[in-house]
């Protein structure tokens, strides 16, 4: 009989919210019946308090989400890696014991994406559900992409397919990753039942929202799609930023971000094979959009 699969749990900080930090930290230890190895990433900010039980890993520098989340991973030893927002909170302490049991029941299960519901409320904004159908967020299934402060990730897939990228910084990481995984056949999964409490907040909130959201689709695009999907998947987001971004400023600085992405190196070409476009649209959701 093989031995039960462990958990391990990464919180990202910057240590500008300690209240709502010790709160997240104490969702992870009130877990039952599965003991979780956790780590707070101190991301070019002091971790404002020291938790028994919990290491500490602090960064000298902001080195952006995917990269912090990566150090924190390296480590740990559990065999799913957990990622917590700072301000986000487990909605319950048996979430733990439906994730273990979904991964051993499912040994081509590489991600489960969490329900993200506002603390006030319990409501789920549509662009925390990971696929398009997005009107009914009770609704679980199998997904593209994913959640980054709000998942269950197998360590078998971060290692095989190389962690989140490091040169994203903020935004779209989880795609990436996301991707590569689909392509190595693994599945994602959004299951509602699994809830984080998170204050709801808009995006644009982070300076660098829209320059950094422009440039890396563009570097998702040349990094993992075969080249002729490559002007689709650009032409249709570009078309989607067009009508929804109405700040003319917004806009400039996402163009700015837009021709940034063909400008620089998007890192080493990996584009996904047909079979995985195939899948993703039978999924609904094809890598165009």
């Amino acid at each position: 009989m093989s031995e039960p699969l462990s958990f391990c749990a990464v919180v990202l900080t910057r240590g500008d919210r300690p209240v709502e930090l010790a709160h997240a930290v104490d969702s992870l230890r009130n877990q039952h019946s599965v003991e979780c190895e956790i780590v707070v990433v101190g991301n070019g900010g002091d971790v404002p308090h020291e938790f028994e039980g919990v290491e500490t890993l602090l960064l000298a520098e902001n080195v952006g989400i995917p990269a912090g989340r990566n150090r924190g991973v390296e480590v740990t030893h559990g065999d799913v890696v957990v990622f917590l927002d700072d301000d986000g909170v487990l909605a319950d302490d048996g979430l733990f014991a439906l994730l273990r049991n979904e991964f051993s029941a499912d040994p081509t299960l590489g991600i489960v994406s969490f329900r993200i519901a506002d603390p006030e409320g319990g409501t789920t904004a549509r662009r925390h559900v990971p696929r398009l159908r997005a009107g009914d967020p009770m609704h679980s299934s199998d997904v593209t992409t994913f959640l980054g402060g709000a998942c269950a990730v197998r360590r078998e897939v971060f290692d095989q397919c190389g962690g989140l990228p490091d040169d994203f910084f903020y935004a779209h990481e989880e795609t990436d990753l996301a991707w590569r995984a689909l392509d190595a056949g693994w599945r994602i999964r959004y299951d509602a039942r699994i809830a984080m409490y998170h204050p709801a907040t808009a995006p644009s909130r982070h300076r660098d929202y829209y320059r950094l959201n422009a440039r890396n689709r563009v570097w998702l695009a040349k990094r993992r799609l075969p080249w002729p999907l490559v002007p689709a998947y650009i032409g249709v987001w570009t078309a989607l930023t067009v009508v929804r971004v109405r700040e003319r400023d917004a806009l400039r600085v996402w163009f700015e971000g837009f021709a940034d992405g063909w400008r620089s190196d998007a890192g080493i070409r990996t584009p996904m094979r047909w079979s995985t476009v195939w899948k993703m649209t039978r999924l609904g959701r094809p890598p165009i959009v």
